[in-house]
C-alpha cells in the first residue's frame, strides 16, 4: 500500500497565529509550499493558512497600507489533515473533492510533516510507471 509516510516531506515550516501577514508571506515563500500550518505554543494544529487565505488582505493590505493583518485572522480554524499511515489512494480521491493543496501530516495532535497534491501526484505516476510493460 502507498503510504503517506513514505511520500511526505518532513518539515518544520510553520507559522504561529500572531505572527504578520507579510512575514507570514515571507515564511510561505521560504518553505516552497502554497501553505502551511499554524501551530500553538504547544506545537499543535490550530489551523492553516494557504496562499488563498491571503490574498483578499493582502491586495486591500497593500493598497490602504494597512499591516495589522495577522495570521489568526486568515487562517482556516478546521484543518483538513491526514495520518502518516493514511493511504496516498485515499488522499487522491479526497483532492478531487477537497481544494487544499498542501495537507498536514499529524501523529495525534502532532504535526510530523506535509504532503502536497505534487507528492501525490509524484507517488501515483511512480506507481503507473510500475504498471507499464517494459
Amino acid at each position: 500500500m502507498l503510504q503517506i509516510r513514505d511520500h511526505m516531506s518532513r518539515s518544520t515550516h510553520s507559522l504561529t497565529p500572531q505572527l504578520g501577514l507579510a512575514e507570514a508571506l515571507d515564511r510561505l515563500h521560504d518553505s516552497g509550499l502554497s501553505g502551511l500550518p499554524v501551530l500553538d505554543p504547544q506545537q499543535r494544529l490550530i489551523g492553516f493558512l494557504s496562499e488563498q487565505d491571503c490574498i483578499p488582505s493582502l491586495l486591500t493590505g497593500s493598497y490602504h497600507c494597512d499591516t495589522r493583518t495577522r495570521v489568526e485572522d486568515l487562517m482556516s480554524r478546521t484543518p483538513l489533515s491526514v495520518s502518516p499511515d493514511d493511504s496516498i489512494l485515499d488522499l487522491a480521491r479526497q483532492m478531487t473533492e477537497a481544494r487544499p493543496k498542501v495537507y498536514p501530516v499529524l501523529e495525534g495532535n502532532r504535526v510530523v510533516g506535509i504532503i502536497s497534491r505534487r507528492q501525490v501526484m509524484q507517488a501515483l505516476n511512480t506507481q503507473m510507471k510500475g504498471c507499464l510493460p517494459t
